[in-house]
């Protein structure tokens, strides 16, 4: 998945922008405020070309004006909350990072399912943290169904879907996706969990869908980050790098205090903490990395 601000395909919205306005400065600081998500000032006509579809419903002739809608008129939340389905898109597709899941397989759930079982826990909690239209959280679920009687024999799994973007959470509590959403998905897993809508679109199965909980979770909200504790597994692919360092650092506090101890967090195949965070521990699989939390009792320079 990846969020941040939109590539408008309308460049002559874009250039009718006077982007020396202060108030798309100020406009661009009040969604970092809120999201976390930062835009600097060579790409702020992204931010200007969003705003235009607003301003144009809200019947708002300058930024200035429009930053009155965002903040002082009655209803400014609901208006940030539109702006904000504006300017955050997601853009990815199922199975789209095979090496990942090969390193659950073969290292991270058995490690993980190890430590639970000894402890006489049979449930395993997964967070899809920026999931955009479900493609990622959808992907996880058809993989864990299929290690139930393999790897998973015994346990069961929760998996937690959150975005930003309330239009993404529709589109992936409905769950219909096209042929590029699919390119990754093979013959017998659409067969087995997806139904045809038409000759070009398949709409995943009642049963793949109950096994994920979508809901909406803004990052930068630590009141609610707090709340989001005892997680076996984070994935937040693509997310963080539309968040400055101070935001990045903030988030990944939290997903290290979300996670349990032996749970992994992934990142996007580009992304890395390098300079974020020095609490996980890195760990390297063949054509990807993961993040460890180290258990009780672990020494630098031990295996996780």
């Amino acid at each position: 998945m990846a969020v941040g601000l939109a590539k408008d395909k309308s460049s002559a919205t874009s250039a009718q922008a006077d982007l020396s306005d202060p108030g798309y400065l100020k406009i661009r600081d009040l969604i970092y405020q809120i999201s976390g998500i930062y835009q600097p000032e060579e790409k702020l006509y992204l931010l200007a070309a969003r705003c235009a579809r607003r301003m144009n419903v809200v019947n708002a002739k300058t930024p200035a004006e429009y930053l009155e809608h965002l903040t002082v008129r009655g209803n400014r939340e609901a208006e940030l909350r539109l702006l904000l389905n504006e300017i955050t898109i997601g853009e990815t597709y199922m199975f789209r990072s095979p090496p990942q899941l090969e390193a659950l397989r073969t290292v991270v759930l058995p490690q993980i399912l190890e430590a639970k079982g000894k402890m006489g826990f049979k449930r395993l909690r997964i967070w899809s943290a920026g999931c955009s239209t479900g493609e990622e959280p959808y992907t996880l679920a058809m993989f864990l169904v299929e290690e139930s009687d393999k790897l998973l024999k015994g346990f069961t799994f929760d998996i937690m879907a959150t975005d930003l973007n309330d239009n993404s959470l529709t589109a992936a509590k409905a769950g219909i996706y096209g042929e590029y959403a699919l390119r990754n998905t093979t013959e017998a897993l659409r067969r087995k969990y997806f139904k045809p809508v038409d000759d070009k679109k398949l709409q995943v199965t009642d049963q793949l869908k109950a096994q994920i909980n979508f809901d909406r979770v803004n990052l930068s909200d630590n009141s609610k980050m707090l709340f989001l504790k005892g997680m076996d597994l984070i994935f937040c692919c693509n997310v963080l790098i539309y968040f400055d360092l101070a935001s990045k650092r903030r988030v990944v506090q939290h997903f290290y205090s979300n996670l349990l101890p032996n749970g992994y967090l992934f990142l996007g195949h580009a992304e890395s903490l390098y300079q974020v965070d020095d609490t996980f521990r890195l760990v390297h699989f063949p054509g990807t990395i993961g993040y460890w939390k180290p258990s009780a009792g672990y020494k630098d320079g031990g295996k996780p």
